[in-house]
């Protein structure tokens, strides 16, 4: 399978299965749209009428080109096979040790995002905060769990986990103790929204934690329209203050500004151009997820725009990456000459597996978007998993699980998409959220098109 797509001015085929990009002139554009269908006799006169203008096409550089075709074939770099349909199932005795918890700290929060699938933090249920006890057997359970796997991650959430801050510090404290004796590496993330951000939790943040996730959905009035404080007012003034000041302490180390974009602010960009402008280097941006009714909803009439939104995007960041003031974009980060393995591309992110959420009561969900929905309960840290049956269809879900994968070019980059999406719109795990499917691909074109435009620069100087 070949996708091929012009974007930016250039000319791109991505051969699916080899992950092999071909920046390509028209010609061989056009070239390689019919070489699948039609012999190379068939083609050459094709393109030789297309082309009758041009005296650069003639019979001979097209029996070159095609021959260049059929051996980027022969070495399996344009239209490999796919050779993954058949192992994709055998998913039994592959390794699904535990090797990652989402710990729901606090089961409250201190703002009421009007968007908020946690339903301000309580999941749809009551308020709480995780007990150090809670937390504490939580980590035993993910160590106990975790085979042979030696790093480990930790995820603080909530809510906002903030507002259980002491039993955060405590169980890293224990989780640090046990590091050696149990020969494990806990890698932490904490996610805020910056309400409590201070010295301390600073502090502690940059020495303890991987990666700091921050929410800032971009411009002061697009933030404050739906991030409000419990009192109604806007955080914006409240919070970026203080993720300036985190993320200059924050140095080297890893960490994210996450906004969501809505049907108020289509022109999304421009937020990611503000949080750039204010210092902010490493940024993500997802597109809400929420009933089709909401009037902050996004719709089919708006993908369009948003596609041109990404064109965009790329095209600044190319621009930028010149000027010296680069950032980095999550939805664009793709490695092409390895990037993922393709048990990761298969199996995806391993909700209800090997990465596992874990509620204030110690209840276990497949990821944190399925907290409080009692139909996927898998059990608890205390008794292990119950519902088997529940684990083996995650461990079964995967690219080559979905029927409308089937044909779709993306699938190796996207592993099927998420689990909770496809479950929320479609009310299968094994469904597809195809809103997000269409915003996916746009993303993966762009990526790919920057790394286009970067190496055919550099081959240039």
């Amino acid at each position: 399978m070949v996708h091929l797509y012009q974007l930016n001015g250039y000319n791109i085929a991505l051969d699916v299965f080899s992950g092999s990009v071909h920046a390509v002139d028209a010609v061989a554009y056009d070239a390689i749209g019919l070489y699948p269908e039609h012999t190379p006799a068939e083609i050459k006169a094709q393109l030789l009428e297309k082309y009758r203008d041009r005296p650069d096409v003639t019979a001979e550089e097209l029996d070159e080109m095609l021959a260049d075709i059929a051996t980027l074939k022969a070495e399996g770099k344009l239209f490999t096979e796919d050779v993954y349909a058949d192992r994709a199932f055998d998913f039994k005795n592959r390794h699904t040790e535990l090797k990652a918890l989402c710990l729901h700290v606090a089961h409250t929060c201190n703002l009421n995002c009007a968007y908020c699938f946690a339903a301000q933090g309580k999941y749809h249920g009551e308020r709480a905060l995780m007990s150090f006890e809670t937390g504490k057997r939580a980590l035993d359970f993910l160590v106990e769990n975790s085979g042979t796997r030696k790093n480990l991650e930790v995820d603080f959430f909530g809510g906002e986990p903030l507002m259980n801050f002491d039993v955060v510090k405590r169980l890293v404290e224990y989780a640090r103790s046990i590091e050696q004796e149990k020969n494990k590496h806990f890698r932490f993330t904490l996610t805020t929204n910056g309400v409590l951000l201070d010295d301390e939790v600073t502090e502690f943040a940059n020495r303890e934690c991987h990666n700091v996730v921050l929410s800032l959905d971009g411009r002061k009035s697009v933030h404050d329209r739906l991030r409000k404080t419990v009192n109604g007012q806007g955080s914006y003034n409240a919070i970026v203050p203080k993720f300036q000041e985190f993320v200059k302490k924050r140095g080297d180390k890893s960490y994210y500004v996450r906004g969501t974009f809505t049907k108020n602010n289509i022109d999304f960009t421009e937020d990611i151009f503000h949080m750039a402008d204010l210092g902010f280097t490493e940024l993500s941006m997802e597109p809400v997820v929420c009933a089709p009714d909401e009037p902050y909803a996004l719709t089919e009439k708006d993908l369009p725009a948003l596609f041109e939104q990404y064109e965009i995007l790329a095209k600044e960041m190319l621009k930028r990456k010149k000027e010296g003031r680069p950032f980095t974009f999550y939805h664009y980060m793709l490695d092409l000459e390895s990037g993922p393995c393709i048990y990761k591309r298969i199996s995806g992110c391993g909700s209800g597996t090997e990465y596992l959420a874990v509620t204030p009561w110690g209840e276990l969900y497949p990821c944190h978007q399925f907290v409080g929905d009692p139909k996927y309960s898998m059990g608890n840290i205390y008794d292990g998993i119950q519902n088997t049956a529940l684990q083996q269809e995650f461990k079964l879900c995967n690219a080559y699980a979905r029927p409308d994968c089937k044909d779709c070019w993306a699938k190796l980059y996207c592993s099927g998409g998420c689990a909770a999406n496809a479950y929320h719109a479609t009310g299968s795990v094994k469904g597809i959220y195809k809103y997000g499917c269409e915003l996916f691909k746009k993303r993966i074109e762009c990526a790919v098109m920057m790394q286009v435009a970067e190496l055919l620069e550099t081959q240039e100087k």
